[in-house]
């Protein structure tokens, strides 16, 4: 056609494209491509292999609409198995899909939002075990608090253990104060950390959360249960960043941090120099969100508990140990994402790591060693037993107590007095000592533990009183006297 438009000759068109006259004429006539000259076909080329079946395969299709093509082949192959083979299962699908397309059940219509600047932020949590992150070579299974405002993509997110309010309102937090502007709404899923179910079957913000969100002078707004595509940026935005997460990673050459927080400054280095890429609707979005004038708020809950007889506290639904001498003693505990702090009279008595679900326990033999070297018979039968072998050499110190002396009293004693050498020293000098004597084939009692770490008693030396010098002091007076 382009080769006739030149110059009107239909010889030389038909020969340039490699056709003949009569052919070249017929596409000029009919003013259409080849494609469209072919007729659609409207016939079956063979037989429907399924014609037998596939009335009572459309009526369980119609039944129950999510079935899988493939889950009602296997039932036509177990219901007649000498009609079908396993390698028609992809025609069978073929046939149902077309089906779908022509006579199933309407599929759900997604509606593109057109968002207003500064309206809402989303946040979402989304885990990052996928990526293969360490610490000090160690694999870490962190989940990124991450936040979108819709309008313009900028995006943030910190590092947490859980999708609980204290991972939830550090996220929040840190992102408003990275900007420096106040959304009109914030929104999330129906996570528990905003929400909770009603009686009624339906779900309600959290009160805690209410007042998170209220304190910033935001509204709170959730998506429907059960649909999460309502929170479809902020869904994106997860999958959009691990991937480039993973292709700075590749760039980095290497996918291990020295710690937890090196990781999160490194993530969000990455955020930074990809909201410098959304600057221009950033700029816009900016000038429509509140100035942020608010002071950050404490990013842990208080709660006050006693310390009960065997020297632990109930946080969460978690047992912690602390020092024996707050038995009885109600202490104020501060639980971070991440820590709990015990403090008494305002001092801080034990920080250590939080744990993450219900009914764990973290008891350190240092705090009740004092008492349980005195009463060896409570450590058979010790709740929280497996926490006094601080590590395998000790496990096997306490094995070779048991061959030695047998299961009882006396391998308990030994091995509770090593423990108590440990609290009382230094463990890693212990466990050293005890990693020698074992690959020398001794028992490792405390006594030749202590001739290794050299903790015996040191014997004070005996020196001879000092006697002054009276004249001395007469000579200074006598000094004293000239001036």
């Amino acid at each position: 056609m382009q080769e006739l438009q030149k110059h009107g000759q239909m010889n030389k068109a038909a020969q340039a494209a490699g056709m003949s006259r009569t052919t070249g004429y017929r596409y000029a006539e009919s003013g259409k491509l080849p494609s469209e000259l072919k007729p659609e076909r409207d016939w079956r080329t063979r037989e429907n292999p399924f014609a037998e079946d596939w009335e009572k395969a459309v009526e369980i299709f119609e039944a129950a609409p999510s079935l899988w093509a493939k889950t009602v082949f296997e039932y036509l192959c177990e219901s007649n198995p000498d009609a079908y083979q396993e390698g028609q299962l992809r025609t069978f699908q073929r046939h149902v899909h077309d089906w779908r397309a022509m006579s199933g059940p309407p599929k759900m219509v997604f509606f593109p939002q057109e968002h207003r600047p500064g309206e809402a932020m989303q946040t979402d949590f989304t885990h990052l075990g996928e990526l293969d992150l360490t610490v000090c070579g160690e694999a870490v299974n962190e989940i990124l608090c991450h936040q979108v405002l819709p309008y313009s993509n900028w995006e943030w997110g910190t590092l947490c253990l859980s999708e609980s309010l204290l991972a939830l309102r550090r996220g929040m937090q840190s992102a408003l104060f990275e900007l420096g502007r106040i959304p009109e709404f914030h929104q999330t899923d129906n996570s528990t950390a905003a929400t909770h179910q009603l009686a009624n079957g339906k779900r309600d913000f959290n009160g805690e959360y209410a007042k998170l969100v209220k304190y910033f002078k935001m509204e709170p707004r959730t998506t429907a249960v059960g649909q999460k595509e309502q929170n479809g940026d902020i869904e994106a935005a997860n999958g959009a960043l691990k991937r480039e997460l993973e292709q700075r990673l590749l760039i980095r050459g290497s996918r291990d941090f020295a710690n937890v927080e090196d990781l999160e400054d490194w993530i969000q280095e990455v955020m930074t120099k990809r909201n410098h890429l959304r600057r221009e609707r950033f700029v816009t979005e900016m000038k429509k969100m509140r100035q942020l004038d608010l002071k950050r708020i404490a990013e842990y809950d208080e709660i006050r508990c006693r310390v009960t007889g065997g020297s632990t506290i109930s946080v969460k639904n978690n047992s912690y140990s602390v020092p024996s001498r707050l038995i009885d003693e109600q202490v104020q505990v501060r639980i971070s994402e991440r820590t709990i702090e015990v403090r008494f009279k305002g001092k801080t008595q034990l920080t250590c790591d939080r744990l993450i679900g219900e009914g764990n326990a973290r008891i350190d033999y240092r705090h009740i060693i004092w008492s349980l070297v005195k009463k060896p018979g409570a450590f058979a039968r010790y709740r929280y037993r497996e926490a006094m072998f601080p590590s395998l050499v000790f496990r096997q110190a306490y094995d070779t107590f048991i061959k030695a002396y047998g299961a009882g009293h006396r391998a308990d004693l030994a091995y509770l007095q090593l423990l108590h050498l440990a609290a009382a020293t230094m463990e890693s000098e212990v466990q050293t000592a005890l990693e020698l004597l074992l690959e020398a084939g001794e028992v490792p009692s405390s006594d030749a533990v202590k001739r290794l770490v050299g903790a015996d008693k040191v014997e004070i030396p005996e020196m001879a009183p000092m006697k002054p010098n009276l004249e001395l002091y007469d000579l200074l007076i006598g000094f004293g006297g000239m001036l």
